[in-house]
């Protein structure tokens, strides 16, 4: 089984990274999603955080933490993710958009609120020293 091969944005506030649920999803997730065809990291990334949150991702200041790899959640068809995070500065008023209900920021002791690829990425904001 091949794994899901998604983008991620870590965006961090007052040691918080925030993260979304999607309709109809237990567990919470980070803001981002699959590629679409010929889509680079960036490109699918800011339509992804534009279409969930109604914000616009600053170009100049992208960067990339790291890859994590984690059980899928909720995917059938996979048994794995593998999530490319990145990090970058936003424009606009963050906002529930498309499939996402909601937004909150967690912390290391609300790691059971997240689906296991999210945990991965917050061990890896923690690793960046980016987490309170």
């Amino acid at each position: 089984m091949e794994d899901l091969d998604v983008v991620a944005w870590i965006q961090v506030s007052d040691g918080r990274m925030l993260a979304v649920r999607s309709r109809g999803r237990d567990l919470l997730y980070l803001p981002g999603g699959k590629r679409e065809p010929g889509e680079d990291d960036w490109s699918a990334l800011s339509r992804e955080v534009r279409e969930e949150l109604a914000l616009e991702l600053d170009r100049a200041s992208f960067r990339e933490l790291g890859v994590v790899r984690a059980p899928a959640h909720d995917q059938p068809d996979f048994a794995h993710v593998r999530m490319a995070c990145f990090t970058a500065a936003y424009r606009g008023a963050m906002a529930a958009a498309g499939e996402v209900d909601e937004y909150v920021y967690v912390g290391r002791g609300d790691r059971n609120l997240l689906a296991p690829a999210a945990q991965a990425a917050l061990d890896l904001a923690e690793r960046h020293g980016l987490l309170a």
